[in-house]
């Protein structure tokens, strides 16, 4: 079972400076996470450019998605060893010369190449990365400064999709993409320098430190699992998240309703995330993860019988807030259940995993779309994969109990 001291624990944890590096943390992945969320808003318009079928549209936020995993592993394996910064630093820069790339595009596969090789790779740092960081600043709190920090990638699904479609209207997806490289360069590059503190070392029984949790798992094996239960969940998180744009413009609302929907869904993952973090640190990751897995899975049916445009935002509402703390509380267990000195490396491998879920359920459903003429198979193949999900997380749940009544 894990056990805090009332003590302080090691100079920097839980300090003044520990909150101040999370807001600093929640602004850059704020500022960043453009990268997930401008190719989702510009499908459209890059289909209708380039002349190619939903499923070929597709395949930018595929390659995003695939870039933005392998910099998962690849950034979080560098700050397990030369700290947080420095990668940072060349994944912000080469989001921000992908955004200039891909302005220049001409042809699909440029722009698919530009979204994959810079802009996804860039983007991974301030995904789990920066989760794997702030955690080694918080014991009391790290719940919720896990899902503080997981929250910037849904901030900025609020805040850009919201300003992208004014932009594109006035003057084109280029442009659009030009402005964000320019403003990516200059506000990301000062943010990761003001996080050049490396983080404290944290020796194993000292005050104000949590043991790591007993289960009836290898680290491989629970490794396995946590990898199958974020490909699953994400499979099924990203058939809204991708789609809801272009489904709104298939149901004639337009792009602007469908912009405004993913905001919505992005706003409520916020409240989602943190309410999780505080859940999380309470009752612990693994029944936290459980309980939004479930209510995602349910509020999936839902898009099914109810396609009106209030039934539409309303359904979104309730995905959002049933989805949105799943994510952050893989890193929760990987820490619970596994050494600190790991933790870049395998909250990126399971983070990867959750990216490889929404790049292959991003278009997967485009593919069902194009077969079918129809969002609803789509829809229940999420749910199947929500499923595989569950099962996965039911398993390490009672290979968690069944080690915490051995200890008793």
């Amino acid at each position: 079972m894990t056990t805090i001291s009332s003590n302080a624990g090691p100079p920097g944890i839980d300090s003044a400076y520990a909150w101040t590096r999370l807001a600093i943390s929640v602004l850059l992945a704020t500022i960043g996470g453009v990268g997930m969320w401008a190719v989702v808003v510009v499908l459209p318009a890059v289909q209708a450019e380039f002349g190619v079928d939903r499923a070929a549209a597709s395949m930018p936020y595929t390659a995003t998605m695939v870039g933005f995993a392998a910099g998962n592993v690849l950034v979080g394996r560098a700050i397990d060893r030369v700290g947080y910064w420095i990668p940072a630093l060349v994944s912000s820069t080469a989001l921000a010369v992908g955004f200039l790339l891909a302005s220049l595009s001409s042809t699909i596969l440029q722009f698919t190449v530009a979204q994959g090789l810079l802009i996804g790779l860039g983007t991974s740092a301030i995904f789990g990365p920066l989760i794997a960081d702030i955690s080694h600043w918080f014991n009391r709190r790290r719940g919720v400064a896990v899902a503080a920090a997981a929250s910037g990638s849904y901030l900025a699904g609020t805040v850009w999709p919201a300003i992208i479609p004014p932009l594109m209207k006035a003057e084109g997806w280029r442009f659009t993409y030009l402005a964000i490289g320019i403003a990516c360069l200059v506000t990301m590059v000062p943010l990761v320098l003001m996080l050049r503190r490396r983080a404290p070392v944290v020796v194993a029984g000292s005050p104000g430190t949590r043991l790591v949790q007993p289960i009836a798992l290898s680290p491989a094996a629970l490794q396995v699992l946590l990898v199958i239960a974020g490909l699953g969940c994400c499979v099924a998180m990203s058939m809204p998240q991708v789609h809801i744009v272009a489904y709104c413009l298939d149901l004639g609302y337009g792009v602007a309703h469908g912009a405004d929907m993913l905001s919505i869904m992005m706003a409520a993952g916020v409240v989602s995330r943190l309410a999780s973090g505080f859940v999380a640190d309470r009752i612990g990751g693994v029944k936290t993860l459980l309980v939004g897995s479930v209510l995602q899975c349910l509020s999936l049916f839902f898009y099914i019988p109810f396609d009106g445009l209030a039934s539409l935002y309303i359904v979104s509402l309730v995905f959002g807030l049933s989805q949105g703390g799943i994510v952050p509380c893989y890193a929760i267990i990987v820490r619970e259940y596994m050494p600190a000195k790991e933790a870049g490396q395998r909250v990126g491998i399971v983070i990867m995993a959750t990216i490889f879920g929404m790049a292959i359920g991003g278009w997967m459903s485009g593919w069902i779309y194009d077969l079918t003429g129809s969002y609803s198979a789509a829809f229940l193949n999420g749910i199947a994969w929500n499923l595989l999900n569950i099962l996965a997380m039911v398993l390490v749940f009672w290979k968690a109990r069944r080690s915490s009544v051995v200890v008793a």
